[in-house]
Protein backbone atom coordinates (compact mmCIF):
# COMPACT_ATOMS: atom_id res chain seq x y z
CA UNK A 1 0.00 0.00 0.00
CA UNK A 2 1.42 3.14 -0.81
CA UNK A 3 1.78 5.60 2.17
CA UNK A 4 0.96 9.62 0.69
CA UNK A 5 2.67 12.10 2.82
CA UNK A 6 -0.32 13.70 4.45
CA UNK A 7 -2.18 9.93 4.79
CA UNK A 8 -5.05 11.78 2.45
CA UNK A 9 -6.45 13.07 5.28
CA UNK A 10 -6.18 16.80 4.17
CA UNK A 11 -8.84 18.22 1.83
CA UNK A 12 -7.09 21.84 0.94
CA UNK A 13 -4.16 22.50 3.00
CA UNK A 14 -3.43 26.06 4.46
CA UNK A 15 -2.37 28.29 7.54
CA UNK A 16 -4.20 30.11 9.80
CA UNK A 17 -3.49 32.06 12.70
CA UNK A 18 -4.58 35.60 13.89
CA UNK A 19 -2.27 38.50 14.78
CA UNK A 20 0.32 37.19 17.35
CA UNK A 21 -0.48 38.05 20.80
CA UNK A 22 2.13 39.91 23.09
CA UNK A 23 0.68 37.62 26.40
CA UNK A 24 1.18 33.34 26.66
CA UNK A 25 -2.24 32.44 25.74
CA UNK A 26 -4.16 28.96 26.16
CA UNK A 27 -3.17 27.33 22.66
CA UNK A 28 0.07 29.21 21.80
CA UNK A 29 2.41 27.07 19.72
CA UNK A 30 -0.04 23.98 18.49
CA UNK A 31 -1.53 23.23 15.33
CA UNK A 32 -4.78 21.75 14.55
CA UNK A 33 -6.84 20.98 11.53
CA UNK A 34 -10.97 21.37 11.14
CA UNK A 35 -13.14 18.18 9.62
CA UNK A 36 -14.74 19.63 6.53
CA UNK A 37 -18.46 20.19 7.88
CA UNK A 38 -17.26 23.75 10.15
CA UNK A 39 -17.30 26.69 8.20
CA UNK A 40 -14.18 29.07 7.67
CA UNK A 41 -14.94 32.09 6.19
CA UNK A 42 -13.80 32.79 2.25
CA UNK A 43 -13.90 28.73 1.93
CA UNK A 44 -16.57 26.74 1.08
CA UNK A 45 -17.63 23.82 3.22
CA UNK A 46 -17.83 20.76 1.71
CA UNK A 47 -19.37 18.19 3.46
CA UNK A 48 -17.42 15.53 2.05
CA UNK A 49 -19.33 15.53 -1.05
CA UNK A 50 -18.40 17.28 -4.20
CA UNK A 51 -21.97 17.75 -5.51
CA UNK A 52 -22.49 19.73 -2.16
CA UNK A 53 -19.38 21.82 -2.68
CA UNK A 54 -20.52 22.53 -6.03
CA UNK A 55 -23.71 24.23 -5.34
CA UNK A 56 -22.98 25.94 -1.94
CA UNK A 57 -21.07 29.61 -1.83
CA UNK A 58 -17.80 30.07 0.14
CA UNK A 59 -17.99 31.10 3.94
CA UNK A 60 -18.84 34.28 4.83
CA UNK A 61 -18.00 33.58 8.32
CA UNK A 62 -15.70 31.19 10.50
CA UNK A 63 -17.73 28.75 13.14
CA UNK A 64 -17.49 30.02 16.66
CA UNK A 65 -15.75 26.94 17.84
CA UNK A 66 -12.65 27.42 14.97
CA UNK A 67 -12.77 31.08 15.96
CA UNK A 68 -12.27 29.58 20.05
CA UNK A 69 -9.43 27.83 18.83
CA UNK A 70 -7.39 30.75 16.94
CA UNK A 71 -8.68 33.63 19.75
CA UNK A 72 -6.39 31.18 22.21
CA UNK A 73 -3.46 31.37 19.89
CA UNK A 74 -3.87 27.98 17.98
CA UNK A 75 -2.75 27.90 14.11
CA UNK A 76 -4.81 26.17 11.83
CA UNK A 77 -3.46 24.05 8.97
CA UNK A 78 -5.82 23.12 6.93
CA UNK A 79 -9.89 21.17 6.33
CA UNK A 80 -9.95 17.43 6.90
CA UNK A 81 -11.74 14.65 4.66
CA UNK A 82 -14.70 13.54 5.94
CA UNK A 83 -17.75 10.91 5.36
CA UNK A 84 -20.15 12.49 2.74
CA UNK A 85 -22.45 14.60 4.82
CA UNK A 86 -21.27 12.96 8.12
CA UNK A 87 -23.92 9.57 7.81
CA UNK A 88 -21.52 7.08 8.37
CA UNK A 89 -18.47 6.01 10.61
CA UNK A 90 -16.70 4.11 8.01
CA UNK A 91 -14.05 6.05 7.24
CA UNK A 92 -14.47 5.85 3.53
CA UNK A 93 -14.83 8.26 1.16
CA UNK A 94 -15.03 7.77 -3.08
CA UNK A 95 -14.88 10.90 -4.19
CA UNK A 96 -12.01 12.58 -2.33
CA UNK A 97 -10.06 8.56 -0.94
CA UNK A 98 -9.97 6.68 2.20
CA UNK A 99 -7.35 8.84 4.52
CA UNK A 100 -4.51 5.88 5.60
CA UNK A 101 -5.26 4.30 9.24
CA UNK A 102 -1.73 5.46 10.31
CA UNK A 103 -1.89 2.81 12.78
CA UNK A 104 -3.60 0.11 10.45
CA UNK A 105 -2.75 1.07 6.99
CA UNK A 106 -4.67 -1.82 5.84
CA UNK A 107 -7.94 -0.95 8.49
CA UNK A 108 -10.59 1.61 7.77
CA UNK A 109 -9.81 4.99 9.91
CA UNK A 110 -13.43 5.22 11.58
CA UNK A 111 -15.57 7.78 10.53
CA UNK A 112 -17.31 10.52 10.04
CA UNK A 113 -14.38 12.69 11.19
CA UNK A 114 -11.42 10.60 9.44
CA UNK A 115 -8.97 13.00 7.59
CA UNK A 116 -9.24 14.58 11.81
CA UNK A 117 -8.46 11.58 13.38
CA UNK A 118 -5.87 10.18 10.87
CA UNK A 119 -3.86 14.02 10.79
CA UNK A 120 -3.63 13.30 14.43
CA UNK A 121 -2.40 9.55 14.41
CA UNK A 122 -0.17 10.99 11.66
CA UNK A 123 0.80 13.85 13.99
CA UNK A 124 0.25 16.45 11.16
CA UNK A 125 -1.45 18.33 13.43
CA UNK A 126 -1.40 18.13 17.61
CA UNK A 127 -5.19 18.38 17.58
CA UNK A 128 -8.16 18.47 15.89
CA UNK A 129 -11.79 19.38 15.40
CA UNK A 130 -14.44 16.63 14.52
CA UNK A 131 -18.50 16.30 15.08
CA UNK A 132 -19.89 13.46 16.69
CA UNK A 133 -23.48 12.55 17.33
CA UNK A 134 -23.77 9.02 16.45
CA UNK A 135 -19.91 7.80 16.60
CA UNK A 136 -18.20 10.09 14.54
CA UNK A 137 -15.34 11.10 16.71
CA UNK A 138 -15.12 7.99 19.10
CA UNK A 139 -15.41 5.27 16.60
CA UNK A 140 -12.07 6.88 14.78
CA UNK A 141 -9.93 8.10 18.05
CA UNK A 142 -10.25 4.37 18.43
CA UNK A 143 -9.26 2.55 15.56
CA UNK A 144 -6.51 5.24 15.12
CA UNK A 145 -5.36 5.28 18.57
CA UNK A 146 -5.53 8.13 19.85
CA UNK A 147 -8.03 10.20 22.44
CA UNK A 148 -11.30 11.37 21.20
CA UNK A 149 -13.62 13.65 23.28
CA UNK A 150 -17.40 13.80 22.84
CA UNK A 151 -19.31 16.42 24.33
CA UNK A 152 -21.82 18.29 22.06
CA UNK A 153 -19.11 18.69 19.14
CA UNK A 154 -15.95 16.45 19.49
CA UNK A 155 -12.41 16.69 18.77
CA UNK A 156 -8.98 14.42 18.84
CA UNK A 157 -5.55 14.58 20.74
CA UNK A 158 -2.77 12.53 21.57
CA UNK A 159 -1.70 14.04 24.57
CA UNK A 160 -4.49 14.43 27.42
CA UNK A 161 -3.14 17.26 28.63
CA UNK A 162 -3.81 18.82 25.01
CA UNK A 163 -6.93 17.32 25.04
CA UNK A 164 -7.52 19.22 27.83
CA UNK A 165 -6.80 22.45 27.66
CA UNK A 166 -8.55 21.89 24.12
CA UNK A 167 -11.95 21.57 26.36
CA UNK A 168 -11.34 24.43 28.33
CA UNK A 169 -11.18 27.11 25.45
CA UNK A 170 -14.01 25.26 23.49
CA UNK A 171 -16.36 24.62 26.25
CA UNK A 172 -15.70 27.48 28.31
CA UNK A 173 -14.26 25.82 31.17
CA UNK A 174 -12.98 27.43 34.02
CA UNK A 175 -9.84 25.71 36.07
CA UNK A 176 -10.74 23.49 38.08
CA UNK A 177 -8.95 21.27 40.64
CA UNK A 178 -9.38 16.93 39.44
CA UNK A 179 -12.13 16.06 41.70
CA UNK A 180 -11.79 11.66 42.94
CA UNK A 181 -14.51 9.95 40.92
CA UNK A 182 -17.15 8.48 43.73
CA UNK A 183 -17.12 5.34 41.49
CA UNK A 184 -16.13 3.84 38.38
CA UNK A 185 -18.71 1.17 37.21
CA UNK A 186 -17.88 -1.34 34.42
CA UNK A 187 -20.64 -2.32 32.52
CA UNK A 188 -19.99 -5.99 32.21
CA UNK A 189 -22.16 -6.81 30.11
CA UNK A 190 -20.97 -4.48 27.13
CA UNK A 191 -17.28 -5.82 28.11
CA UNK A 192 -18.54 -8.90 26.51
CA UNK A 193 -19.59 -7.79 23.68
CA UNK A 194 -16.06 -7.07 23.31
CA UNK A 195 -14.09 -10.04 20.99
CA UNK A 196 -10.31 -8.11 22.87
CA UNK A 197 -9.63 -10.46 25.79
CA UNK A 198 -10.37 -8.50 29.31
CA UNK A 199 -6.65 -8.87 30.36
CA UNK A 200 -6.09 -6.51 27.28
CA UNK A 201 -9.11 -4.02 28.79
CA UNK A 202 -11.16 -4.38 32.02
CA UNK A 203 -7.71 -5.89 34.10
CA UNK A 204 -6.00 -2.57 32.73
CA UNK A 205 -8.63 -0.69 33.97
CA UNK A 206 -9.91 -2.08 37.07
CA UNK A 207 -5.47 -2.09 38.08
CA UNK A 208 -5.06 1.65 37.07
CA UNK A 209 -8.29 2.49 39.07
CA UNK A 210 -7.25 0.11 41.64
CA UNK A 211 -3.68 1.98 41.86
CA UNK A 212 -5.20 5.81 42.03
CA UNK A 213 -8.05 5.66 43.97
CA UNK A 214 -8.42 2.18 45.30
CA UNK A 215 -10.34 -1.18 45.00
CA UNK A 216 -13.38 0.82 46.75
CA UNK A 217 -13.62 2.61 43.69
CA UNK A 218 -14.88 -0.05 41.17
CA UNK A 219 -18.31 -1.21 40.97
CA UNK A 220 -19.67 -3.26 38.29
CA UNK A 221 -23.34 -3.35 36.76
CA UNK A 222 -25.21 -5.17 33.79
CA UNK A 223 -25.68 -1.93 31.93
CA UNK A 224 -28.89 -3.68 29.72
CA UNK A 225 -30.86 -4.99 32.62
CA UNK A 226 -30.87 -1.29 33.84
CA UNK A 227 -31.52 0.16 30.30
CA UNK A 228 -34.77 -2.12 30.53
CA UNK A 229 -36.02 -1.49 33.72
CA UNK A 230 -35.71 2.62 33.65
CA UNK A 231 -36.46 2.80 29.93
CA UNK A 232 -39.83 1.75 29.55
CA UNK A 233 -40.38 3.24 25.96
CA UNK A 234 -37.79 1.08 24.76
CA UNK A 235 -40.90 -1.09 24.44
CA UNK A 236 -41.75 0.48 21.38
CA UNK A 237 -38.81 -0.72 19.55
CA UNK A 238 -38.17 -3.84 20.96
CA UNK A 239 -42.35 -5.01 20.28
CA UNK A 240 -41.64 -4.89 16.72
CA UNK A 241 -38.49 -6.77 15.97
CA UNK A 242 -34.89 -4.93 15.61
CA UNK A 243 -33.17 -4.86 12.27
CA UNK A 244 -29.96 -4.74 13.51
CA UNK A 245 -30.42 -7.52 15.94
CA UNK A 246 -27.21 -9.36 16.96
CA UNK A 247 -27.90 -12.19 19.10
CA UNK A 248 -25.55 -11.61 21.87
CA UNK A 249 -26.35 -8.00 22.00
CA UNK A 250 -28.54 -6.91 24.95
CA UNK A 251 -32.30 -6.46 23.83
CA UNK A 252 -32.27 -3.30 25.25
CA UNK A 253 -29.08 -2.03 24.19
CA UNK A 254 -30.31 -3.22 20.61
CA UNK A 255 -33.61 -1.49 21.06
CA UNK A 256 -31.99 1.68 22.15
CA UNK A 257 -29.62 1.58 19.29
CA UNK A 258 -32.73 1.53 16.80
CA UNK A 259 -34.09 4.12 18.82
CA UNK A 260 -30.96 6.69 18.14
CA UNK A 261 -31.07 5.52 14.42
CA UNK A 262 -34.56 6.32 13.61
CA UNK A 263 -34.14 9.78 15.23
CA UNK A 264 -30.96 10.10 13.24
CA UNK A 265 -32.84 9.43 10.09
CA UNK A 266 -35.81 11.89 10.43
CA UNK A 267 -33.65 15.14 11.62
CA UNK A 268 -31.26 14.20 8.37
CA UNK A 269 -33.98 13.91 6.29
CA UNK A 270 -35.95 17.18 7.47
CA UNK A 271 -32.61 19.33 7.14
CA UNK A 272 -31.43 17.69 4.02
CA UNK A 273 -34.03 16.06 2.23
CA UNK A 274 -34.86 19.62 -0.28
CA UNK A 275 -31.56 19.23 -1.13
CA UNK A 276 -30.87 16.08 -1.45
CA UNK A 277 -34.02 15.38 -3.47
CA UNK A 278 -33.51 18.49 -5.85
CA UNK A 279 -29.95 17.55 -6.63
CA UNK A 280 -29.83 13.86 -7.22
CA UNK A 281 -25.98 13.66 -5.95
CA UNK A 282 -23.59 11.01 -6.65
CA UNK A 283 -23.43 8.99 -3.18
CA UNK A 284 -20.49 6.28 -2.93
CA UNK A 285 -21.90 2.66 -1.79
CA UNK A 286 -23.60 2.26 1.23
CA UNK A 287 -24.11 5.67 2.18
CA UNK A 288 -26.18 6.08 -1.03
CA UNK A 289 -28.54 3.43 0.50
CA UNK A 290 -28.51 5.14 4.32
CA UNK A 291 -29.29 8.49 2.45
CA UNK A 292 -32.51 7.47 0.60
CA UNK A 293 -33.76 5.67 3.81
CA UNK A 294 -33.11 8.27 5.62
CA UNK A 295 -35.22 10.40 2.82
CA UNK A 296 -37.86 8.06 3.29
CA UNK A 297 -38.29 8.23 6.43
CA UNK A 298 -41.61 9.06 8.61
CA UNK A 299 -42.10 10.39 11.74
CA UNK A 300 -43.69 7.26 13.22
CA UNK A 301 -42.23 6.56 16.80
CA UNK A 302 -40.24 10.12 16.79
CA UNK A 303 -41.94 11.07 20.59
CA UNK A 304 -41.12 7.76 21.45
CA UNK A 305 -37.12 8.59 20.68
CA UNK A 306 -37.32 11.58 22.38
CA UNK A 307 -39.14 9.84 25.48
CA UNK A 308 -36.36 7.45 25.29
CA UNK A 309 -33.81 10.13 25.47
CA UNK A 310 -35.16 11.71 28.18
CA UNK A 311 -35.44 8.47 30.21
CA UNK A 312 -32.33 7.29 29.62
CA UNK A 313 -30.49 10.24 31.30
CA UNK A 314 -32.74 10.49 33.62
CA UNK A 315 -31.47 6.49 35.17
CA UNK A 316 -27.66 6.99 34.09
CA UNK A 317 -27.92 10.52 35.98
CA UNK A 318 -28.87 8.66 39.06
CA UNK A 319 -26.86 5.54 38.48
CA UNK A 320 -23.61 7.57 38.21
CA UNK A 321 -24.34 10.74 40.61
CA UNK A 322 -22.30 13.74 40.24
CA UNK A 323 -19.29 12.06 40.35
CA UNK A 324 -19.63 8.56 38.89
CA UNK A 325 -18.36 7.02 36.01
CA UNK A 326 -19.70 4.61 33.59
CA UNK A 327 -16.67 2.30 31.58
CA UNK A 328 -17.57 0.15 28.26
CA UNK A 329 -15.56 -0.72 25.37
CA UNK A 330 -15.30 2.26 22.50
CA UNK A 331 -15.85 -0.47 19.66
CA UNK A 332 -16.06 -4.51 20.37
CA UNK A 333 -13.31 -5.43 18.32
CA UNK A 334 -10.77 -4.47 15.37
CA UNK A 335 -11.88 -1.99 12.51
CA UNK A 336 -12.77 -3.42 9.25
CA UNK A 337 -10.51 -4.08 6.30
CA UNK A 338 -10.23 -0.92 3.83
CA UNK A 339 -11.66 -3.10 0.99
CA UNK A 340 -14.87 -4.59 3.48
CA UNK A 341 -17.73 -4.62 2.08
CA UNK A 342 -20.11 -1.91 2.91
CA UNK A 343 -23.64 -4.19 3.10
CA UNK A 344 -21.12 -6.64 5.24
CA UNK A 345 -19.75 -3.43 7.15
CA UNK A 346 -23.39 -2.77 8.44
CA UNK A 347 -23.68 -5.95 10.28
CA UNK A 348 -20.23 -5.23 11.89
CA UNK A 349 -21.55 -2.15 13.03
CA UNK A 350 -24.49 -3.00 14.56
CA UNK A 351 -22.79 -4.43 17.14
CA UNK A 352 -20.77 -1.10 18.22
CA UNK A 353 -23.35 1.33 18.02
CA UNK A 354 -25.68 -0.42 20.65
CA UNK A 355 -22.50 0.84 23.00
CA UNK A 356 -22.01 3.87 21.50
CA UNK A 357 -25.67 5.08 21.60
CA UNK A 358 -25.42 5.23 25.33
CA UNK A 359 -23.97 8.75 25.16
CA UNK A 360 -25.13 9.47 21.87
CA UNK A 361 -28.92 8.96 22.90
CA UNK A 362 -28.18 10.50 26.83
CA UNK A 363 -26.11 13.64 25.78
CA UNK A 364 -23.49 12.43 27.84
CA UNK A 365 -19.63 13.17 27.77
CA UNK A 366 -17.44 10.34 26.79
CA UNK A 367 -13.71 9.89 26.27
CA UNK A 368 -12.66 7.61 23.85
CA UNK A 369 -8.63 6.08 25.43
CA UNK A 370 -6.03 4.17 23.62
CA UNK A 371 -4.79 1.19 25.17
CA UNK A 372 -2.30 0.27 22.90
CA UNK A 373 -2.22 -2.53 20.33
CA UNK A 374 -3.72 -6.22 19.82
CA UNK A 375 -3.19 -8.46 16.89
CA UNK A 376 -1.34 -5.29 15.45
CA UNK A 377 -4.57 -3.00 15.25
CA UNK A 378 -5.48 -0.04 18.39
CA UNK A 379 -7.95 -0.59 20.90
CA UNK A 380 -9.65 1.45 23.23
CA UNK A 381 -11.91 1.83 25.67
CA UNK A 382 -14.19 4.79 26.96
CA UNK A 383 -15.66 6.44 30.49
CA UNK A 384 -19.37 7.88 30.33
CA UNK A 385 -20.07 11.19 32.66
CA UNK A 386 -23.28 12.03 32.87
CA UNK A 387 -24.50 15.68 31.24
CA UNK A 388 -22.41 18.35 31.47
CA UNK A 389 -19.49 17.06 33.69
CA UNK A 390 -16.87 18.12 30.78
CA UNK A 391 -14.48 19.38 33.01
CA UNK A 392 -14.58 16.37 35.23
CA UNK A 393 -13.61 14.33 32.87
CA UNK A 394 -10.94 15.79 31.04
CA UNK A 395 -9.67 15.87 34.45
CA UNK A 396 -9.79 12.38 34.88
CA UNK A 397 -8.19 11.40 32.21
CA UNK A 398 -5.62 13.46 32.51
CA UNK A 399 -4.93 11.77 35.58
CA UNK A 400 -5.57 8.55 35.06
CA UNK A 401 -3.64 8.58 31.45
CA UNK A 402 -0.48 7.62 31.97
CA UNK A 403 -1.15 4.94 35.02
CA UNK A 404 -3.52 3.31 31.73
CA UNK A 405 -0.14 3.10 29.67
CA UNK A 406 2.03 1.65 31.96
CA UNK A 407 -0.44 -1.05 33.37
CA UNK A 408 -0.83 -2.45 29.75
Amino acid sequence: MVKRLDYGAFMEKFSLQLSPSQHQLPLSGLTFSVKDIFDIEGYVTGFGNPDWARTHSASTSTAPAVMDLLTAGATCLGKTVMDEMAYCMYGVNKHYGTPTNPCAPDRVPGGSSSGSAVAVAAKLVDFSLGTDTGASVRVPASYCGILGFRPSLGWFARDPKILNRIGRVLLHLPDVDPIKPSQIIIAEDCFRLSTIPSDRTVQVLVKSIEKLFGAQCVKHAILGDLVKDKVPSLQHFMDKGNEDQVDDIPPSLAALSSAMRLLQRYEFKNYHDKWVTKVNPDFGPGISERIWDAIKATGENIDFCHSVRTELRAALTALLGDHGVLALPTTPGEPPKVQANPATSDIFFSRPFSLLSVAGSSGFCQVSIPLGRYDNVPLAISLVAKHGSDAFLLNLVETLYDTLQETI
